[in-house]
């Protein structure tokens, strides 16, 4: 378990804004997702190589409960700028405040480990810069050209923040051809006030509309999670919406709480309520659904973006 405030080891809260909140209940977690912890000689030559190179993974600032499984793999998540965030969304584990300045080796750090690591498929994410004047756009943009220079062979897939009120930032982004954009919604928009309060439900699912307007080829997925208090009919209207806005790839998750001072878990849903979830979203017309209680946006991506790839040229 992650803890809000560690004053031994760095005597500024973790994050600051949720230090004063009353606890919130931690529920106990059912059988079906309990995770082994990563012990694994794999996961160690993984997490030499992110400390040789600088880099931070969001496996493990948002204490993901899938690290052991994907870094034995080889498999990490990289967080470009930085890993503190301008948000300070109720959900996540990532650590909040004013962020430091880039670092310009940071894109080719990014390739260097994407060769070593010999990843066919690798995901980039980020923490929110709402205090860069293009929200980290640039930055993006020249990891992904890094990533292509090192290993031409290795598909991408970004996930990014909103880029809110950052005009012309997603373009850039975009004009850097990732094979997969992905932007969560993460929860429905009657809980943004509470879950995400510093983003805009409409905005992020338009950011999504306007990557396939630009460029209509390129695969779109976003991702919710179940538990922090939606219900089923609010779910199935982000369906809809998000296929209104052409995406490609629903990822639905069960949203695991941090620490007590993080947003509790209204429930745990059970695994035949994921499986219902999935087929829905499937007769909706997504391409791609992954729907389980340890699903997260980069599990098992490499093979979900063979099987999208797959889908769309049957449905051709």
């Amino acid at each position: 378990m992650a803890v809000v405030l560690d004053l031994v080891n760095n005597p500024r809260p973790r994050h600051p804004e949720k230090a004063h909140r009353p606890d919130s209940p931690l529920a106990k977690k059912p059988d079906w997702i309990r995770v082994k912890a990563p012990v694994s000689a794999g996961y160690e030559q993984t997490r030499g190589i992110m400390r040789e190179n600088g880099l931070v993974t969001v496996c493990e600032e948002a204490s993901c409960p899938n690290i052991g499984e994907c870094w034995e793999k080889k498999h990490a998540t990289f967080m470009i700028m930085g890993d503190t965030c301008t948000r300070a969304c109720a959900f996540c584990n990532v650590k909040t405040g004013l962020p430091g300045a880039l670092d310009p080796n940071e894109p080719a750090h990014v390739g260097q480990a994407t060769a070593k690591l010999g990843l066919a498929h690798i995901v980039v994410t980020s923490v929110d810069r709402d205090d860069l004047a293009d929200g980290g756009a640039q930055h993006f943009a020249q990891t992904i050209r890094a990533i292509r220079e090192a290993c031409p062979s290795t598909t991408i897939e970004i996930l990014t923040p909103d880029f809110l009120r950052k005009d012309g930032a997603l373009e850039v982004v975009v004009a850097a051809k990732p094979d997969v954009f992905n932007h969560n919604l993460e929860t429905v928009p009657s809980h943004y006030l509470t879950v995400r309060p510093g983003a805009r439900y409409f905005h992020s699912l338009r950011l999504l509309q306007r990557v396939k307007e630009i460029d209509p080829q390129m695969f779109t997925k976003s991702g919710i999670m179940l538990g922090l208090g939606e219900e089923r009919n609010e779910v199935l209207q982000v369906m809809d919406d998000l296929r209104s806005a052409n995406v490609d790839f629903l990822t639905i998750g069960q949203y695991l709480q941090p620490t007590r001072k993080h947003h509790e878990v209204k429930r745990f849903a059970p695994l035949d309520e994921f499986k219902s979830l999935e087929t829905i979203a499937y007769a909706k017309g997504f391409l791609m659904v992954a729907s389980s209680p340890l699903t997260r946006s980069s599990h098992h991506a490499g093979d979900d973006f063979a099987r999208l790839k797959a889908a769309r040229a049957q449905h051709a």
